[in-house]
């Protein structure tokens, strides 16, 4: 039979564990500075207070570190609008699927050639490829789908490729050019040119008898 609860019977469930007290004098151990030291921001109350990263003032690491591109305070120094990339070879299809089969994230993580679907997946052309699959990824190399289409397979993207615009020259290095190119030939029109023949000869017998 269960002992009836009353105030002469009532304990914690759990033992009590005396925890250190200081600033109760010399002899305890933890009197006059209470084991903060003297004086510095750590012996004040509230300096567990400090946010993470915090440094004391100085320039934190988080600043120091180079910053990637972007206008926003999200871009320094990794912000949540990049995205990573797990590259997959073609000769890991090669190994794990059957001819005929369909490639897809998830049959990627089933397979275990990717951890989960949260992270794109971009094929590469490392290896070789001779059974024909159907292959839905989130990007390619140029390499990965001439093997795959040389397969008989097809490859599908889940997202649209990047078009890369080439770089284009400041229009006053393309004008300026064209101008010294063109005055090259006049100035090279317009330097005289020895004369040969009879006449500068007879020219120059003429200046020596006057002389």
């Amino acid at each position: 039979m269960a002992e009836e609860l009353n105030l002469s019977n009532l304990k914690p469930a759990q033992a009590r564990k005396n925890r250190k007290r200081v600033g109760r004098g010399l002899g305890s151990g933890k009197g006059r500075y209470s084991g903060r030291g003297i004086k510095g921001q750590k012996s004040r109350s509230g300096s567990n207070k400090m946010r993470p990263g915090f440094e004391g003032g100085q320039n934190p690491i988080y600043m120091r570190l180079a910053k990637q591109r972007g206008g926003s305070k999200d871009s320094m120094p990794v912000g949540p609008h990049r995205t990573s990339t797990v590259p997959l070879n073609v000769s890991a299809l090669e190994e794990r699927f059957d001819a005929g089969a369909e490639v897809t994230v998830e049959a990627l993580v089933e397979k275990g050639l990717i951890r989960n679907t949260r992270t794109d997946v971009k094929l590469l052309g490392q290896g070789d490829l001779s059974k024909k699959l159907s292959i839905t990824v989130h990007a390619a190399s140029a390499t990965a789908r001439e093997k795959v289409e040389a397969a008989g397979g097809t490859l599908t993207l889940l997202r649209e490729p990047k078009v890369r615009r080439p770089k284009r020259r400041p229009e006053s290095t393309r004008q300026a050019k064209p101008e010294a190119e063109e005055a090259e030939p006049e100035a090279a029109a317009e330097e005289p040119q020895p004369e040969t023949g009879p006449e500068a000869e007879t020219e120059v017998e003429a200046e020596g008898e006057e002389g």
